[in-house]
């Protein structure tokens, strides 16, 4: 893909600055692309988005990132990202992007303060918790209805809960409820889990979990809270009523590329794709994280792969400088 300069837009009359690096992004991958191009002195900027730390940071205790043998909570872990960054020159603001051109070089980002130009751009918005899309569920969003167990479950001390799922995030955070609740139910849809074995053997050894196999939620119910689930066995028809004070649902994400649309190309489910150096199909455009993973899915690997973008974004400046294309413009 032939190169194009930016540099006589409107946005570059408006911004004389250009950022060397860009981030999207202050999750795993995000910081830890921050890091790398800090180190590097590329004094990135990195835009926070809504959650400082990701979705990781809504997560009580992360156990297997390296480094953290009794564990660390994940708003901590979010924080010492970014800490370690900063000590090196990376900058963070809390603003978001709302709309990109990755037509020319320098890229222009627009958010709700300004248009920002940038050499490169990592993208590490991560993804959204997908919704079961049933009756009684949005309305009851706030109500008893959650995608958050750090966030929310202190609220239901001595009651009774259903966890909606069967991965690694629906088995951690029902491990986390029962901190509070009275009893914790997992509902799956089918009649095995898919976490890792350690939750497995964790959920099923804790009294307080249950499980309800190959069922599906078909109805939330209650009028100004939860209370219950309408369910149907996904095997013999049969449907029930289940009785909850709360229902969390852990069953997948949605990365959060609508903004790309249009310019980067992605997979059927609208992931990001990438090479293996995290470049997009527009050079100097790279990804990582959860925006282009739905596959491994761990802190562990969205930082390494936020590092080897933030290697390659400075590799890839090496060859492709703006200033060594305007002079010779």
């Amino acid at each position: 893909m032939e190169l194009q300069l930016n540099l006589s837009s409107p946005q570059a009359d408006a911004e004389k600055k250009v950022e060397k690096v860009l981030v999207l992004g202050a999750g795993p991958a995000g910081m830890s692309a921050a890091l790398y191009a800090a180190r590097a002195e590329l004094n990135p900027l990195v835009l926070i988005g809504t959650e400082l730390g990701g979705q990781a940071s809504l997560t009580f205790t992360i156990e297997n990132y390296p480094g953290f043998p009794d564990g660390v909570g994940g708003a901590e872990l979010g924080e010492l990202f970014k800490k370690q960054a900063e000590r090196f020159g990376a900058r963070f603001e809390y603003d978001m992007a709302t709309e990109v051109d990755f037509s020319r070089r320098p890229f222009a980002v627009k958010t709700y303060g300004k248009t920002i130009l940038a050499e490169t751009v990592i993208i590490s918005t991560g993804a959204a918790p997908n919704h079961l899309n049933i009756p009684g569920e949005n309305t009851l969003i706030g109500r008893g209805v959650s995608y958050c167990a750090t966030c929310d479950g202190w609220f239901f001390k001595e009651k009774k809960l259903a966890v909606i799922g069967g991965g690694d995030s629906a088995l951690e955070e029902a491990l986390f409820l029962t901190r509070y609740a009275s009893s914790v139910t997992i509902i799956h849809r089918r009649d095995e889990l898919r976490a890792g074995a350690i939750l497995q053997r964790r959920a099923k050894e804790n009294p307080k979990i249950s499980f309800v196999w190959n069922t599906v939620a078909e109805e939330i119910i209650g009028e100004n809270g939860v209370e219950g689930l309408k369910l149907r066995n996904m095997v013999t028809g049969e449907k029930s009523t289940f009785a909850a004070d709360g229902v969390f649902i852990f069953v997948g994400h949605t990365p959060n590329t609508q903004l790309f649309k249009g310019q980067l190309e992605m997979d059927d489910k609208g992931y990001i794709k990438t090479d293996l150096t995290m470049t997009t199909n527009i050079p100097g455009v790279y990804a990582a994280g959860e925006v282009m993973d739905s596959h491994y899915r761990q802190v562990v690997t969205s930082a390494g792969m936020g590092a080897a973008a933030a290697i390659q974004a400075g590799r890839f400046m090496e060859e492709h400088s703006l200033e060594q294309a305007v002079a010779e413009k």
